[in-house]
């Protein structure tokens, strides 16, 4: 049991981490993290050096995803600004996969769906997407949920609601 904790303990230290990311990789990385499994984050990270890590995200299709976009918009996307108008890669790019998704009907367009992005205000002012496993919960001051309508792929409304249940 002792010696099963230990390699434990040598393999989280071992694995690799985002500490040595520049802050424009740490960005994208972020963003980018949404489209990744597990196995690709770790393949990304065991690269040593930002070129390679580059050439992975290229390689692997990732790169122009997020680079398709302006500076301002990425600049949003990383500091987690979602509006009306927006791709629905983008908002995945911000604020990750949602809590809640489903198909709507009804609403005037051919393909419409329901976002449902839950977020904790933290008592230094901080906003994080809530993600399931959550150890700041207990600590917020404020849960509120976010709904995003998406007509046709396009963000057509956003709408606060208190709480995270009707």
């Amino acid at each position: 049991m002792r010696t099963a904790l230990i390699l434990a303990l040598l393999l989280a230290a071992c694995s690799p981490s985002t500490k040595r990311l520049s802050q424009t990789e740490l960005g994208h990385y972020n963003a980018l993290k949404v489209y990744m499994e597990k196995a690709d984050e770790k393949a990304y990270l065991k690269n040593k050096t930002e070129e390679e890590r580059d050439a992975w995200l290229k390689e692997a299709g990732l790169w122009e995803r997020f680079y398709q976009y302006d500076q301002s918009v990425r600049d949003q996307m990383i500091a987690g600004e979602v509006h009306e108008g927006w791709a629905q890669d983008q908002v995945f790019m911000a604020w990750g996969n949602p809590h809640d998704r489903k198909r709507l009907t009804g609403r005037p367009a051919q393909r419409s769906e329901l976002f449902t992005y839950r977020f904790e205000l933290q008592p230094d002012d901080s906003l994080l997407v809530w993600r399931p496993g959550s150890k700041t919960e207990g600590k917020a001051i404020d849960l509120f949920r976010v709904e995003v309508y998406v007509d046709d792929g396009v963000v057509a409304e956003l709408r606060r609601r208190d709480g995270w249940t009707d």
